[in-house]
């Protein structure tokens, strides 16, 4: 990256704190244009307000501008913009000359007063999100929020990708690497889309490139496509000389909300799914909803399929489909995120409840040879492993149709493929990680917000 980033938006949406925290992940040096301003002025800003008036802080805040632009112009920089910097229109054309803008969006209300309440002293024009929403409307690239988890940080907004993305570093899903080539002009390496491909010879194919690239200890590698490309990417980082950092740019919907997060790498063996693996976390996610616009429409259903599951885990939401948008993604993800954070190696136990119908999923998916999709998968074993919970008198008898027809709504199959039953999956299920002996851990689906850890003997 050699033009730099400029980081804009309202007061309080955390301009200088997520500065901060990517300068020092991407390696780049971090300028803050309010700071700036502070030294050159020898007071605070709001001192500058109080004495001075607006028209002298605009005139240092310009000359702020013009310096941090001529400080990036040789050194690779995030440079954080006081949150009114672009209305004036000479600011904003020298920064979309410049660099690239990413403007964020603010965070609730209740938060935005909470954070303006704390920080009364050094923001004297106070909450000005809703009186400039059109103006930072106009700009085209977006974070609607970003998530912090053990070794790891998550941004969700659009247009985000091309500017954070380094090809010559990048493992390509075949399919984006076809529908995106501006973003795949000198790939590390492309692999083939699907679950078939997910075996450890993909794996040996991706070790290979990292050493014809010479890949070192303190390099990091990036990965761009669904949840298969995310997860053998991963594992090969994790197992290239004893673990190097990478990066996760998720291209479906499916991924981002579930596979890119949460440090689960590994790939597919004949004796079960995702058998060979480690926890390995990218040290940045970056869902780009601007890759869902090439996503078949299959792919989107299979997505909602995750985001329902997050449903039952959390509570009754929205329909995914008829709400989608960053916002939407980043809500729904926030379920994930928060188990995560709460057991992130899956030791304590709160973590299982994100298996909620992947037992059955698992299962189905092996025994079809991976010709139903993995989202497809999700939609029959949460209502299958619902149907499990009625037997077992954990959940009402209406469940299983009331869940089937949420995932239904969504354009998704709730029935086991003819000829396939819970119990024809049983011998199948018995290789789940999960298995202890001869039982394995269900998260069974007993109501909305209620998935009980259930151990059933297969046998």
């Amino acid at each position: 990256m050699t033009q730099p980033i400029f980081l804009y938006g309202p007061p309080a949406s955390g301009k200088s704190t997520l500065a901060r925290s990517l300068g020092e992940m991407l390696g780049l040096k971090v300028l803050d244009t309010d700071a700036m301003v502070e030294e050159k002025a020898g007071i605070s800003i709001a001192e500058i307000f109080a004495s001075k008036g607006e028209a002298a802080f605009r005139s240092l805040e310009n000359v702020a501008l013009a310096q941090a632009v001529l400080q990036a112009t040789d050194t690779p920089s995030i440079i954080a913009l006081g949150g009114g910097t672009l209305l004036r229109e000479e600011n904003r054309r020298l920064a979309e000359q410049s660099g690239n803008i990413i403007c964020l969006d603010p965070p609730s209300d209740e938060e935005l007063k909470r954070r303006l309440l704390h920080a009364q002293s050094i923001r004297p024009l106070g909450d000005k999100s809703h009186e400039r929403a059109q103006h930072y409307a106009s700009f085209h690239r977006h974070l609607a929020t970003s998530f912090t988890l053990p070794n790891s940080m998550v941004l969700v907004g659009t247009g985000l990708a091309d500017i954070l993305m380094q090809s010559s570093r990048t493992v390509f899903e075949e399919f984006v690497a076809q529908c995106y080539p501006q973003l795949s002009k000198q790939p590390l390496a492309i692999i083939p889309t699907g679950e078939i491909y997910k075996t450890p010879e993909t794996v040996m194919k991706l070790w290979h490139a990292f050493a014809v690239a010479g890949i070192g200890r303190k390099d990091l590698v990036m990965a761009c496509g669904g949840g298969v490309t995310g997860d053998l990417t991963g594992f090969a980082a994790a197992t290239w000389m004893r673990g190097i950092p990478w990066f996760n740019f998720p291209t479906t919907l499916l991924a981002m909300v579930d596979a890119s997060t949460g440090g689960k790498t590994g790939c597919d063996l004949p004796d079960g799914k995702n058998l060979a693996g480690a926890f390995h976390s990218p040290r940045l996610v970056v869902i780009d909803t601007l890759f869902l616009e090439s996503l078949p429409e299959r792919e989107l259903r299979a997505g909602c399929a995750e985001m329902l599951k997050h449903q039952v885990i959390q509570g009754p939401g929205p329909s995914p489909l008829q709400v989608l948008s960053a916002k939407t993604i980043a809500d729904n993800l926030a379920v994930k995120v928060k188990i995560v954070r709460e057991d992130p190696f899956e030791t304590n136990g709160r973590r299982m409840l994100l298996n909620c119908g992947h037992t059955v999923a698992h299962a189905l998916e092996q025994t079809m040879n991976y010709t139903i999709s993995h989202g497809e998968a999700v939609a029959i074993g949460c209502v299958e492993e619902a149907r499990e919970a009625v037997r077992r008198g954990l959940a009402p008898e209406k469940w299983p149709d009331e869940l089937a027809e949420c995932f239904r709504a969504a354009g998704l199959p709730v029935a086991l493929p003819q000829g396939v039953s819970f119990q024809s999956l049983t011998t199948t299920m018995m290789g789940d990680k999960k298995r202890q002996k001869n039982s394995v851990t269900f998260a069974l689906p007993c109501g909305w917000g209620d998935v009980r850890l259930v151990k059933l003997e297969l046998s």
